[in-house]
């Protein structure tokens, strides 16, 4: 059953709540969405919904009509984002995994992983244990493997993938992968099914030869009840009277089955059709029927492939696979996923030896476990070194004076709007560029010292902006405590640190947490779960190719002013349009020392090719000045 909760709920009625339910036997999932929180209750117990709506804090009781309740739309209207180690699939993104279908040496691996990854795949696969039709088949490395593909996964900046074909080697796998796969032959052995999801792993999950849409789901259920809610399936063929194919792919079922579940669907068509010329066409129908991502097979020789050579893709046509999903993204309203790392193996000489200035640091606002460090850790290795500052202007000092090689600074929140001090900062440092940019869910948690009990607090420390976002908190949870304003998020968990005085506490982020050796005593406290940071990656100029080597660009930020005469700014942004390119943000900031007088700070796709540069030569001809600021990557 789904039971939505009262949005004034009080903590101690949703812990009854959870309570009384598992207590009749009922396993509890909660669910935050954008507009209501609800528990889902999975169960055989035979208890009568109108006893559970008369219990404090429920809205209303729906009973679920699906079989696989955990599984189904009823129970979560809002898609599930998978997250894989530093990748995301579902949403908006289109999500590629590539590799061989079998690991057979060191070697092998790591030489296909670079070459899917400079392609633009985000996830490794390769087979270590391979269930094969023949006995006397290829059968695969077995931990042999699986530690060639951690190492491949680990050079390349990658999270990997691979099958499990027996409960027994769970224990072992999870050491070296991210991700679970469950094949097809598999997808009905609820044995396995329950081992992987005690583990609470992404789990991805391929559809049976012969299984229903029903059918696949319940698998998925299976996993679900044992503990993962991370959870991709798997389109991969059916098995039909059809022999011009190795299995028929069943395209109709994305679209169907998203209708039916909350998790992701990605498709596989490399094993859908087991004809190499036919994997970059049906890529694109996986794509164009809604699929959030694909699994394909690449090999550097596929002719000498031990396993599945004919269907494996060569590089070259992994390459092209990867530029046409990238045209194709925009019609179905998606993007590429993509990891703005920087790979070492990649760089040309002149590049690795500018790659040592990453021993210098990584600077950013705030103290060790801001948001701003977690936004450097996805954009960076994370053993890069940082360098905390106090303010937003040492940041661009630190950078300037070559003591940190790169910055990561915030441009953006989706609730506070544009940070208007880095806007001008940027303006006011010429030699400093934008090469990256990096998006970080805000989640807000109430951090204590440890052992510390919500009734002791009397004091709530944050950011006024923090403190702002969890005004439905302070007001529902802790109304007998006094917000107290402070300079910075991680910053206030630092300051109660050395209190120690356990009627303080700090709203901030779980890194600020852990990096403190803090409590967290409640998690996600923030009123708006859609509450995202856009962060900018800046660096001086004899360092912009270097990290623009991770991803193709695809963005520019421009400063210009116009002259004092009617139709000055639409004139300049006619021409941006001239050349189709898209707008995506305007700001006007004062000129210094010009009181009433406008630059326009501009953010624009990059349109095709060339048609940025001659659209930068009009605007330079119109305007009273014209710079860009940079050209980067946008993140999804």
């Amino acid at each position: 059953m789904i039971i939505v909760l009262k949005k004034n709920i009080h903590e101690a009625q949703r812990e009854s709540l959870r309570s009384f339910l598992e207590n009749k036997g009922y396993t509890v999932k909660e669910i935050i969405g954008q507009e209501e929180t609800v528990f889902g209750a999975v169960g055989q117990s035979g208890l009568d919904i109108r006893e559970v709506e008369m219990l404090d804090g429920v809205a209303s009781v729906v009973p679920i009509s699906k079989p696989y309740k955990l599984a189904s739309r009823e129970l979560k209207k809002e898609d599930t984002i998978v997250t894989v180690g530093n990748v995301k699939i579902g949403g908006n993104r289109i999500a590629v995994m590539a590799g061989p279908c079998a690991i057979e040496s060191r070697e092998q691996i790591s030489t296909i992983a670079g070459l899917v990854r400079e392609a633009g795949a985000v996830i490794l696969r390769g087979g270590a244990f391979k269930p094969r039709t023949s006995p006397y088949a290829f059968q695969g490395l077995g931990e042999e493997g699986l530690q060639y593909l951690k190492e491949a996964g680990e050079k390349y900046g990658m999270p990997v993938t691979t099958e499990i074909v027996s409960p027994s080697d769970v224990d072992l796998m999870k050491n070296y992968i991210d991700m679970f796969q469950i094949g097809a032959r598999n997808m009905q052995n609820f044995e396995l099914l329950k081992a992987v999801g005690k583990t609470g792993m992404p789990v991805l999950l391929k559809r049976g030869l012969c299984a229903t849409l029903e059918e696949w789901l319940m698998a998925a259920e299976y996993l679900m009840a044992s503990g993962t809610d991370q959870i991709v399936l798997c389109e991969r063929g059916i098995r039909t009277f059809e022999r011009a194919t190795r299995n028929t792919l069943d395209c109709s079922a994305i679209p169907v089955v998203q209708k039916m579940t909350h998790l992701p669907v990605i498709g596989d068509p490399s094993h859908a059709t087991g004809l190499r010329d036919m994997v970059n066409p049906m890529s694109l129908a996986i794509v164009a029927s809604g699929a959030s991502g694909l699994i394909v097979e690449v090999h550097d020789h596929p002719e000498k492939a031990f396993s599945d050579g004919p269907q494996s893709l060569y590089p070259s046509q992994f390459e092209k696979l990867m530029r046409d999903i990238q045209a194709l993204a925009p019609v179905v309203g998606k993007s590429l996923e993509r990891i703005p790392r920087i790979i070492p193996s990649s760089l040309t000489q002149k590049q690795g030896e500018a790659y040592s200035t990453f021993n210098q640091a990584i600077a950013f606002q705030g103290e060790r476990g801001a948001y701003s460090e977690l936004a450097v850790r996805r954009a960076f290795d994370e053993k890069s070194s940082v360098l905390p500052c106090k303010s937003f202007a040492d940041v661009f000092d630190a950078v300037m004076q070559g003591k940190a090689a790169y910055g990561v600074v915030p441009v953006e929140n989706t609730l506070g709007g544009t940070i208007n001090d880095n806007l001008d900062l940027l303006i006011s440092h010429p030699g400093i560029q934008v090469v990256g940019e990096q998006q970080v869910r805000i989640i807000h948690n109430l951090i204590v010292l440890p052992g510390t009990k919500k009734e002791q607090i009397t004091h709530i420390y944050s950011h006024p902006q923090g403190l702002a976002q969890c005004a439905d908190f302070l007001k529902n949870e802790m109304p007998w405590a006094e917000a107290v304003p402070f300079f910075d998020t991680a910053g206030s968990v630092s300051f109660v640190k050395k209190t120690l005085d356990p009627t303080k506490a700090a709203i901030a982020g779980a890194p600020a947490a852990r990096f403190h050796d803090m409590e967290i005593l409640s998690e996600g406290i923030e009123s708006n779960p859609r509450n995202y940071t856009r962060f900018y990656i800046i660096c001086r100029e004899e360092n912009a190719s270097l990290f623009r080597s991770a991803a193709p660009v695809n963005r520019a930020s421009l400063q210009f002013t116009v002259g004092d005469h009617p139709g000055a700014l639409f004139e300049a942004l006619s021409i941006l349009s001239k050349h189709g390119l898209n707008m995506k943000k305007l700001e006007s900031r004062p000129i210094p020392g010009k009181p009433w007088e406008y630059s326009f700070f501009v953010e624009t796709e990059l349109g095709e090719e060339g048609a940025f540069t001659i659209a930068l030569d009009e605007l330079k001809g119109c305007c009273s000045s014209a710079r860009v600021l940079g050209t980067f990557t946008a993140a999804l």
